[in-house]
């Protein structure tokens, strides 16, 4: 359900500033607060000593440090915005998980050490892509990442694709940014007035330019997202679509995908079990 707070995931790693540096725009564009989390996986594993020693202050304290020195940068980038963070016991795609339950948006890195990233291509990612409570962010480590000029939303006429739409084109009107709906065929025999009708119906696309391609949804999305701030995609679709997140169409897109990349879980479109 929407609770009014964007969540990111963080680990300590450099490469994590570009997502809490986006989160907290967000927060900012949203008008709600920004609640950083850092997954504490060490006590999940038997015999690993937590706390300080002679050699070191110990494992507990250094992941308070990493939420601390975050919650620091992210009252930096955003004054305005109400900043919190935690250490939550347990692996990343089950805290994040839980924690999407009281989120509008959870963001991660792309490469936010290992197990973060495998958080979206292995099968915890798959986990996190498909239960989410909500949508699932994800943002690249280079500065370029947050350079585009429009949102685009990849659409094949499915249900989350429907939600990406909203996404996509609430987050365009925020930010005051154009829109380009690209809308994917599996091939020539498809309708496309059938499969756009929908689209033109909606409120906020009366100025957004609508793209009608056929072939692989990665390549064409790549291509038609390469001047884009934000790629929004459904986690589950039609045709080429219903591979995008689970499977190594989604690889293709969140390794090389020029800006961050927006993911509507199932779960987000279900509701809360």
């Amino acid at each position: 359900m929407n609770a009014g707070k964007v969540v990111v995931g963080i680990d300590g790693r450099p490469d994590s500033e570009n997502a809490i540096r986006w989160a907290a725009a967000e927060a900012a564009a949203r008008g709600v607060p920004l609640h950083l989390v850092h997954a504490f996986v060490w006590s999940e594993f038997r015999g690993v000593p937590l706390g300080a020693s002679d050699m070191a202050p110990g494992l507990r304290a250094q992941a308070d440090l990493i939420v601390a020195d975050a919650v620091e940068l992210a009252r930096k980038c955003e004054p305005g915005v109400p900043v919190t963070g935690e250490r939550v016991d347990g692996f990343p795609a089950a805290v994040l998980r839980v924690a999407s339950r009281h989120a509008d948006v959870v963001v991660i890195g792309s490469r936010v050490t290992g197990r973060l990233l495998r958080l979206i291509v292995s099968s915890p990612g798959a986990e996190l892509a498909v239960h989410a409570h909500c949508p699932v962010v994800v943002v690249r480590p280079t500065e370029d990442a947050l350079a585009g000029s429009r949102v685009v939303i990849g659409y094949d006429g499915s249900r989350p694709a429907d939600v990406a739409v909203d996404f996509g084109l609430e987050y365009a009107r925020r930010r005051g940014l154009p829109a380009r709906i690209v809308a994917v065929r599996a091939n020539d025999k498809d309708d496309d007035h059938a499969l756009l009708a929908g689209v033109r119906r909606h409120a906020l696309a009366a100025d957004t330019e609508l793209v009608e391609v056929t072939g692989h949804p990665s390549e064409l999305l790549l291509e038609w997202s390469a001047d884009a701030e934000l790629l929004v995609v459904g986690s589950r679709g039609r045709g080429g679509f219903a591979r995008m997140v689970l499977g190594s169409v989604s690889q293709t897109m969140l390794h090389q995908s020029p800006c961050p990349v927006a993911v509507i879980p199932q779960a987000a479109i279900e509701g809360p079990v």
